[in-house]
């Protein structure tokens, strides 16, 4: 597992080092031949909006998932949010095991300790690098006090 981890993670960097030397998707598509899938697209005036997931050259990036319900705990809305990761990936066709990073916002940094009380262990014996801010006024949108994104490979 932890050589298929390594293969992913060079594949990622290729593709960060390809879109950050020359340009977005349709440079980085020419220099591998694959095109992005989208998918769980979410629209806005039947406009698309954004993805639920994308994937390229065997990576997967995984919008942020909140929680928008009661009751307003930390420890509920974690959750509430590593499920729905989990749903995205498995839709994708990852799984947790698989997840290279995660991208953690708290709506107040107080809930570290009980965010983290949820968040251990979930990711399988070999966890993923994570980021974790608090984030600035206004909060995490749609009123859920975590939110969280992530980047696996398939």
């Amino acid at each position: 597992m932890q050589t298929e981890r390594r293969s992913a993670i060079k594949k990622l960097l290729a593709s960060v080092t390809a879109l950050a030397g020359f340009g977005l998707t349709a440079k980085a598509t020419a220099l591998t031949g694959k095109e992005k899938k989208s998918g769980n697209v979410t629209n806005f005036q039947e406009v698309p909006l954004f993805s639920g997931h994308t994937i390229h050259n065997g990576v997967v990036y995984i919008a942020g998932k909140g929680a928008h319900t009661e009751p307003f705990e930390i420890k509920a809305h974690t959750e509430i949010v590593l499920q729905e990761l989990e749903k995205e990936l498995k839709k994708a066709g990852s799984s947790m095991e698989k997840v290279l990073r995660v991208g953690v916002f708290l709506n107040d940094i107080a809930d570290y300790q009980g965010m983290n009380e949820v968040y251990k262990g979930r990711f399988g014996k070999n966890p993923p690098v994570r980021t974790t801010v608090a984030v600035a006024k206004g909060g995490v949108p749609g009123n859920s006090l975590v939110e969280m994104d992530c980047i696996a490979y398939i």
